[in-house]
């Protein structure tokens, strides 16, 4: 769901660096040497009315589009391929257009665009359900913790003053002042920030919550039933680990005797039957996400907005506009269609790689846990937008 760092912290709003879900890295798609899409090689795709899109698909794609068009309108696009102004027209359609002939929508509107080669790499994450309540309870042991005050920003003393550039690492400063960095997972494990009123709810099993911090949102269900929805508002600013891929190096992972199955099902049954190897790999990973409640009907993605299952993939946004159509055509069938970018995540980096959303539910585990999917991946973004970076 999973991530080279997740070092930043964003508003409240806004959704996680999340990586996408544990799984070991996959072969990257060769990625441009530009650091956007704007400076990337951008080609004229097929035409959207040629893609073959279906009602029911571009329809649940046209509603989350609808829902994006208010920040779509008031953000930066940081791809470069677009301005404001491009998507006005296509959102003062949306707004009223029927969802009986999206497929027509999107072909009135929009044209194809490759960035690089087009071959795409798509994993899959959700919004786990776990057993949790926002009061501690027999059983429910493991914190849940809002953002703590003393989560700051600040320079380290031994970095110089020609040095300090960029936005400031996050840390703490200790009893005597100095700037240090903040807790990891171990140390807060071990009660770094207990008794301090910074507990939002209790969760009844650690590893449960892992894999729910990995996803960055989720529902805590509470023994009578009760349903209490948290999501992303923080990161202590520590490295993460992806240990999925930190098995895979130990040969834990693969089809042989004795290996595990190389999905996130697969290392949480490893570190079930292995608890306190488990435990040892867990805290490799010293990143450690704070949540809020939420109050919405979903999930918020990056651009603010919820993420919808099957309509919602993660992206980067310095290669693809947040907000823009994404067709996905890939080696698994569910991976396939019309997609909107809505979320972003620390390990969705590069051209042409992306993170689906399947909501929650166990067959949404079961089906982000096992998201390997390769292909090729077309942007679709208001016409003319392709002519016009060419002739710059």
């Amino acid at each position: 769901m999973m991530l080279g760092g997740c070092a930043q912290i964003v508003p409240q709003s806004a959704a996680p660096p999340r990586p996408a879900a544990q799984l070991p890295a996959p072969p990257q798609a060769a990625i441009p040497a530009a650091t956007t899409a704007a400076f990337s090689q951008v080609t004229n795709g097929p035409p959207v009315a040629g893609l073959g899109m279906s009602v029911a698909d571009a329809g649940a794609a046209l509603a989350s589009f609808r829902e994006s068009c208010p920040k779509i309108v008031r953000r930066s696009d940081a791809s470069g391929l677009t301005s404001q102004d491009d998507w006005r027209p296509a959102c003062t359609a949306a707004a009223t257009w029927p969802a009986g002939t999206a497929p027509q929508f999107f072909a009135a509107h929009f044209e194809t665009a490759q960035v690089g080669d087009g071959t795409s790499f798509a994993t899959g994450y959700f919004e786990p359900e776990i057993r949790g309540s926002r009061v501690k309870l027999p059983g429910y042991d493991t914190p849940v913790y809002a953002m703590p005050p003393e989560l700051v920003r600040g320079w380290p003393d031994e970095v110089p003053e020609a040095e300090r550039t960029g936005r400031p690492p996050l840390g703490r400063l200790d009893a005597s002042g100095k700037f240090v960095q903040f807790y990891e997972r171990a140390e807060i494990e071990d009660g770094a920030l207990a008794n301090r009123g910074h507990e939002i709810g209790w969760a009844a099993d650690p590893v449960e919550f892992f894999f729910l911090q990995i996803q960055g949102s989720g529902r805590l269900i509470a023994p009578d039933g009760t349903v209490t929805r948290i999501g992303y508002a923080g990161q202590n600013g520590r490295e993460y680990a992806g240990i999925g891929s930190i098995m895979r190096e130990r040969g834990l992972l693969g089809d042989g005797p004795g290996q595990y199955a190389g999905s996130m099902q697969g290392i949480m049954q490893y570190i079930r039957e292995n608890p306190e190897a488990g435990r040892d790999l867990m805290r490799l990973n010293k990143s450690w996400v704070f949540f809020r409640i939420l109050n919405g009907d979903g999930p918020l993605g990056a651009l603010e907005v919820p993420v919808r299952r099957e309509s919602s993939v993660a992206a980067d946004p310095r290669f693809v506009p947040l907000g823009a159509p994404v067709w996905l055509q890939m080696d698994r069938n569910e991976a396939n269609g019309l997609w909107i970018a809505q979320d972003t995540g620390g390990a969705i980096k590069g051209p042409n790689r992306f993170d689906t959303f399947w909501g929650a539910g166990e067959d949404a585990r079961l089906i982000a846990g096992g998201m390997s999917a390769r292909g090729r991946a077309l942007i679709l973004v208001p016409k003319g937008t392709v002519q016009r970076l060419s002739g710059q």
